[in-house]
Order: C-alpha cells, then sequence, then structure tokens
C-alpha cells in the first residue's frame, strides 16, 4: 500500500498559507467595520484548523513523491485549496450559493477571472482584497508548477524547459529549490514595481494593490464594474506594459538577472509572443480607424489594452468590445486560444506549443515532397526529440475535444451557441470573459444555470493544470500501475 502522508502534509502547509491569507481581508474589513471581517476569521479558524491536523498527523519523516502521487497532489491540492477559499464568498455579506462560492474561487485560484459577482462598485473591501489574492497566489502556483511539476510529468511537451540537466553550464542556479525561491522573490518584486506604478498613474491605494496582484498573476478580476474602463489613458498603459512583462517566462527574468541577455533576446517562443502581441494591437487598430471611425491616439489604446488583455489571458476590459462588430469578436476568439509563454503566469496553449506544431507540419510536408530526405525539428537551436514533438500535438488535440465537449455539454443545458462556445473557450484558456451580452466584458456568469458553473469550474481546472495532469486520474490503469 502507498504512503500518502507526503501528499497530505503539503496540502495542511498549502491550506496554512490559505488560512494566513484570510488574515488580511479581515482585517481590510475590520478597518472599516464592516461585518464581513468575522466571517473571514471564521473561515481561518476551520482552513487553520484542518490544516493543523494534516500537518500534525503526517508529520515526521516523509518519503518522497511517486509520479503517480505527484499527479495526484496537483489535482487534489487545488481543488482542495478552492473549497476552502470559498468559504468567505458562501458565508460572506454577498451571500452566494456554495456553487458560485466554488466558481468564484475556482475562477480565482486558476487566474481565469470569469466572475459571478454582478456589482463590484459595492462589494465589501475584504471580498474585492480576498479575490485578488486568490489570483495573486494561483499565479505563483501555476509558475512553480511549471517548472518544478509539469517537466517532471511531461505534460504536453513542457519537458522542454526541465531546469535540472546534465550539462551544468545549462542551469541557471544550482537547484530547482534555489530557482524557485528567487521567482517567488522576483514575484513579489514585479507585483511592488506595478503598485508604485498604478499609484503614479492615479489609481488609490486599495485599487493599485488589488489590480497589482491581478495584473501580474494574468487574472483579470477588477474592483470595479467598468473594469478598467473606470481608469484613466495612463493606467491603461501601465497595465499593459506589465500584462506583457507577465506573460513572459519568468526563469527568463533570471537569465537577465544572471546577464545573460543573448538567452533572452534569443528566445523563439519571447519573440514571437511579442510579434503577435504587436501585429493584433495593429490589426485591430486600423479595423477601428476604418470601420468604427475613432480618433487614431483612442483607438491605438484601446486596440493594445484589450488585445493584450485577451492574449495573454488576463481578461481585463476598457470597453464591451462585443459592439466592434464581427471581425473583433472573431479575432478575440481567436487570442482566446493562444496565450502567452510557458512559464510565465498567462494562459491558453502557449506560444511554443504553436510553434512546434507548425514546425512538426512543416517537416511533414517536406518529407512528403522528398521522401528520401531527413529533416529535423529544432527549438531554440537545439534538436526537439520526436516525443516532445508527439506529446505536443496530443495536447492540442486534447485541448480541443475539452473545448468541443465543454461546449457541447453548455448548449444541452440551454445556452446560445456564441454564450457556449465563448465560455467553453473562456473556461479553459482560464481568460474570463467571454463573448455576447450575458458573459462578455460587460456582463458576469451569474445568470448560468447552476449546473454550467460547475461544468466551467471543471474547465478551470483543467485549462490551469494542463489537461493531462488531471484527466489522467480518470484511467483505470493510472490506478492499476
Amino acid at each position: 500500500m502507498s504512503d500518502n502522508r507526503t501528499i497530505f502534509f503539503i496540502i495542511g502547509l498549502l491550506l496554512g498559507a490559505v488560512a494566513g491569507g484570510m488574515l488580511l481581508p479581515a482585517m481590510a474589513d475590520a478597518t472599516i467595520g464592516h461585518k464581513d471581517w468575522q466571517v473571514f476569521i471564521a473561515s481561518a479558524l476551520v482552513t487553520g484548523f484542518i490544516a493543523g491536523a494534516l500537518i500534525l498527523t503526517n508529520r515526521g519523516k516523509l518519503p518522497p513523491l511517486s509520479v503517480k502521487q505527484a499527479f495526484t497532489l496537483t489535482s487534489l491540492s487545488w481543488l482542495a485549496l478552492t473549497g476552502f477559499a470559498a468559504l468567505p464568498f458562501a458565508f460572506g455579506e454577498l451571500d452566494m450559493s456554495y456553487t458560485d462560492a466554488f466558481f468564484e474561487a475556482m475562477s480565482g485560484l486558476t487566474t481565469t477571472g470569469a466572475t459571478v459577482i454582478t456589482n463590484l462598485n459595492s462589494a465589501p473591501p475584504g471580498i474585492l482584497l480576498w479575490r485578488a489574492l486568490l489570483q495573486w497566489f494561483g499565479g505563483i502556483g501555476i509558475i512553480v508548477m511549471a517548472i518544478s511539476v509539469l517537466p517532471m510529468l511531461n505534460i504536453g511537451g513542457m519537458q522542454l524547459f526541465r531546469l535540472e540537466s546534465s550539462d551544468t553550464s545549462e542551469k541557471i542556479l544550482p537547484r530547482t529549490a534555489q530557482i524557485t525561491g528567487s521567482i517567488m522573490r522576483l514575484y513579489c518584486a514585479i507585483t511592488l514595481a506595478c503598485v508604485l506604478c498604478y499609484l503614479a498613474a492615479g489609481m488609490g491605494m486599495f485599487d493599485a494593490v488589488a489590480h497589482a496582484m491581478t495584473t501580474i498573476a494574468t487574472g483579470g478580476f477588477s474592483t470595479r464594474n467598468e473594469s478598467f474602463g473606470a481608469f484613466g489613458a495612463p493606467v491603461a498603459m501601465v497595465a499593459i506594459f506589465f500584462m506583457l512583462v507577465s506573460a513572459v517566462p519568468f526563469v527568463a527574468y533570471l537569465q537577465l538577472v544572471n546577464r545573460k541577455f543573448d538567452k533572452f533576446v534569443r528566445d523563439e517562443q519571447i519573440r514571437t509572443f511579442f510579434f503577435l502581441a504587436l501585429i493584433a494591437a495593429l490589426i485591430m487598430w486600423l479595423y477601428q480607424l476604418s470601420m468604427l471611425e475613432q480618433k487614431p491616439t483612442q483607438a491605438l489604446l484601446s486596440a493594445a489594452f484589450n488585445t493584450t488583455s485577451i492574449l495573454t489571458g488576463t481578461g481585463y476590459a476598457t470597453t464591451d468590445y462585443d459592439a466592434w462588430g464581427p471581425f473583433a469578436v472573431a479575432l478575440f476568439f481567436i487570442l482566446t486560444f493562444i496565450g502567452g509563454c510557458a512559464g510565465s503566469t498567462a494562459c491558453g496553449l502557449k506560444i511554443f506549443r504553436l510553434q512546434v506544431i507548425i514546425k512538426a507540419g512543416w517537416r511533414y510536408i517536406r518529407q512528403l515532397t522528398r521522401p528520401n530526405g531527413v529533416f529535423v525539428i529544432r527549438y531554440n537551436g537545439r534538436l526537439l526529440d520526436d516525443d516532445v514533438a508527439n506529446s505536443v500535438v496530443a495536447f492540442v488535440l486534447i485541448f480541443i475535444l475539452s473545448f468541443s465537449a465543454i461546449a457541447v455539454a453548455l448548449s444541452l443545458m440551454g445556452l446560445d451557441p456564441l454564450t457556449a462556445l465563448s465560455a467553453s473557450a473562456a473556461a479553459i484558456a482560464n481568460v474570463g470573459p467571454g463573448l455576447g451580452p450575458e458573459i462578455g466584458p460587460s456582463g458576469t456568469y451569474a445568470g448560468l444555470p447552476t449546473q454550467a458553473k460547475w461544468v466551467l469550474s471543471f474547465g478551470m481546472l483543467l485549462g490551469r493544470l494542463e489537461f493531462l495532469t488531471v484527466l489522467v486520474l480518470f484511467a483505470p490503469s493510472f490506478w492499476r500501475r
């Protein structure tokens, strides 16, 4: 019988961190005399009690995690954290059902940004801060998972980004634990820089802190109904910069710190990401100038902000881009799937997978035209193993099948085609707002059926944990091995 004490011990530590995090919104509510501070304290006590029980009953010399246990821990920890993080939503002033509370918490921890709260302007500050904290915690969790867990599990081509190598010259820092610590410090430093820039651009302190956490996490939760439409152009420009910063691999910033500028500049994934962001913004800018007759500077800022927000999976909005016409809707729908770079807080398929798919497809075409030729795939100057290419192809196929299955399920629940398709895409790509009047940038997910919210919560978990990490748990052969 396998020893799962390590799994429960780690979950206990994570729940302890969540319990500690609940004290911050408790203080925010207590400062203004809002009664929800009692809800956060009670939720912290319940969560802390469970965390303490898990830690104390599983302490001692713990066995290392097996691959099977790593898969189990990844999914189980996210579900456990979401279940307890939902408590303040369920028992606070907003009086959410547990379904809505779980949906909101899952959206926060997976940095999706879909919300069921219909009036953010009147929501208690503790709830707004808790939403931001959930996305901030989820963002650093995703980065740590991307550099330490997913490469070990060979998920979707992430083995390309293994930190440990037999060639010691390729190591950024001596050990994975050191890299994780460095990235966490970097994450905090970038968040602080974002807070200061928002303050300088004219945001108030509370809004600056909350939006900085959700910007760096590319999460998209805002404190206002109008999202970034409630703030001026300087604030929007700060957001564009930090959304782009957060969609770049955080390990790449350590290369800059270590003065490896050439590796950063030559990285195929980073260059392609910025190229796509520029092209998407220019296309939308030209479209607005020709079809919507906006002022050039206003159109440029609007195009750059909203395309960057969707491409990075952040989900902020400065306006209701549903009203821009069919072309804009189609472009945003495509951008929903693409996402940012692997090893960042961004969501979606990730740039490197699209690059590998294109390279593999081009190699196949060349093999058809020259059957006797020998063709290889290179990525960032290295030969790409066929196992990696096959893993990426399988991941993209599962992504498409999952999107289709969720969209069909939502349609069977009575959602119209546009809402079903865009909600499915927004959930598995962890973008947040969908398309259409109900769940678009000016709407919320509050009106969806209860069953649809649970399906979308599962879709968010699938997309954030890279599909196979979750789906493999449903394979009977996985448990028999």
